[in-house]
């Protein structure tokens, strides 16, 4: 992809976003980014509000069964979503659970899109998997946009799936194989 040049001819773009782990030094950002998105989180995530749960996120995300990544834009660094494959699991299985939240302040401007692909380059190419799934709230409109443009594929719908913010709710089953991802 590329804009045009005066001249015409095309011009590279640079990229909008990075990823790159998680560390204490990111907890005064994370939280404040946290706190500012609790609207728009409101029934779909319960959000890392406090230290503590920051310093577990981060001990969390040192295990060999996650990997956390923060979606940072390139521009300035600022923190703008992150990623978790979690319940990774080895052998002949290669799999993992994909969640991500994108902050208030940052939202529909499709730095989620622009990160995405980075993030199932990881999960591919750097872990070795061989499916990803993401499970998704019914309501949840611009998620379900999100996989389906990264090329996920709907696989089922659960009842009463997971337990967020003090309620069972249902879910969409979305994956995608590393036969079908386009790089």
């Amino acid at each position: 992809m590329g804009r045009r040049s005066a001249a015409g001819g095309l011009v590279p773009s640079l990229p909008r976003v990075y990823l790159r782990a998680p560390s204490l030094h990111d907890r005064d950002e994370y939280l404040t980014l946290n706190r500012a998105s609790r609207r728009l989180f409101r029934g779909f995530a319960s959000p890392i509000l406090t230290a503590p749960a920051f310093t577990a996120y981060i001990a969390r995300s040192r295990r060999s069964d996650h990997s956390a990544l923060l979606v940072c834009r390139a521009e300035d660094d600022a923190i703008v979503g992150s990623f978790n494959l979690s319940q990774i699991v080895r052998g002949a299985f290669r799999s993992a659970y994909l969640g991500y939240q994108v902050f208030g302040p940052y939202a529909s401007q499709r730095y989620m899109s622009a990160a995405m692909p980075l993030v199932l380059r990881h999960a591919f190419v750097t872990l070795k998997l061989h499916r990803v799934e993401a499970n998704i709230q019914p309501t949840n409109r611009p998620s379900i946009a999100l996989v389906r443009r990264a090329g996920f594929s709907r696989e089922g719908y659960s009842p009463k799936y997971l337990k967020i913010c003090g309620r069972w709710r249902d879910h969409e089953r979305w994956a995608i194989l590393v036969d079908t991802w386009t790089r």
